[in-house]
């Protein structure tokens, strides 16, 4: 395994696997003897960074949420899981009742939300210190600036190490730094968003995104990312959900454009010459490209992970990495 460090302040920063283990179906459909296994595994093959939520997965069974926090709060008592692990966790997108869901009646990120949602967390996950909260979708409907500080707040009172972002336009990210600058308080160190090889259409909009899509990681996003060297992508689904390799799960419909083709021929080709699987060379090429990325995967077998950390020894030659970039 390799580590990077993620933060710049020296009380909350953190040492991390550069591949994150996603755990969004722990506890629901993948049951607790796999998920288990899974994590052990993770931790035997050196892997630090474990990624969940407060409304993971509601939608498996019309719940609001909880069932992974509270997986891995069970898996970190019965090993004895200690702060050598950071988990992450976000808010803002769980439903606020059984059958809703986060377009509808989501739980939002007012100050009194933050906090609250944030204890629920900490209680599930058994920490007394969450090491990385993100703000999971956007909430217009609250002042920027009082979610800014909400988040704050819990950073200087000590039950919050790092902050994130996901799912932003990254004008709304770049506003919130601002005024956590200006407020004295932490700011977003840690963005979470969409990104893989093949690179979805922007354009399109759903219940969320009315302007076209804010989860992926678009030009701006990239530029702003190039421009703070002291900010730290995490990249979530990676592997599209199986979509590389499964032929029963076809790619979204954003990636049905002239580009995909080109660059699925190209990976093919660098996983034949390398002898890589082709995830494997996805996840290489993220972890090796200009700025770094933390590849955030699941996992609903051992087997699965066994793929993705041999992936963290890959390394593409410089001419390999300059035809998947250019191929479109």
């Amino acid at each position: 395994m390799k580590y990077r460090t993620i933060g710049t302040d020296p009380t909350t920063r953190r040492e991390v696997s550069v591949l994150a283990l996603g755990a969004m179906l722990f506890g629901t459909r993948t049951d607790e003897k796999t998920s288990f296994a899974v994590l052990d595994r993770y931790v035997e093959g050196g892997g630090t960074f474990i990624d969940t939520s407060d409304n993971y997965a509601y939608w498996e069974d019309g719940s609001q949420g909880g069932q992974s926090e509270a997986l891995l709060g069970r898996w970190r008592r019965s090993r004895g899981v200690g702060d050598e692990m950071v988990i992450a966790t976000k808010l803002g997108a769980a439903p606020l009742a059984p059958g809703t869901g986060f377009i509808d009646n989501p739980e939002g990120l007012s100050a009194k939300t933050i906090r609250e949602a944030a204890e629920r967390s900490r209680e599930r996950l058994g920490v007394e210190r969450l090491d990385v909260l993100y703000a999971h979708i956007e909430d217009r409907t609250v002042p920027l600036r009082e979610t800014v500080e909400g988040f704050g707040a819990l950073v200087l009172e000590g039950t919050v190490g790092l902050l994130g972002v996901s799912n932003h336009a990254t004008w709304r990210v770049e506003r919130a730094r601002a005024l956590a600058a200006a407020a004295g308080v932490p700011g977003y160190e840690v963005l979470q968003y969409q990104h893989s090889l093949l690179r979805p259409r922007y354009d399109i909009s759903d219940a969320l995104f009315e302007d076209g899509s804010l989860g992926h990681v678009g030009p701006d996003l990239l530029s702003y990312l190039r421009a703070e060297p002291d900010l730290t992508l995490v990249a979530y689904s990676p592997l599209l959900g199986g979509a590389y390799v499964r032929e029963d799960k076809p790619l979204p419909p954003d990636y049905d454009h002239p580009g995909t083709p080109a660059r699925l021929a190209v990976l093919r080709e660098v996983a034949k010459e390398t002898g890589a699987t082709v995830n494997q060379v996805v996840l290489a090429w993220q972890l090796g490209g200009a700025f770094p990325i933390v590849p955030l995967a699941g996992a609903s077998s051992v087997e699965q992970l066994e793929e993705n950390l041999a992936a963290v020894d890959l390394e593409l030659t410089p001419r390999q990495r300059t035809r998947l970039d250019a191929a479109h």
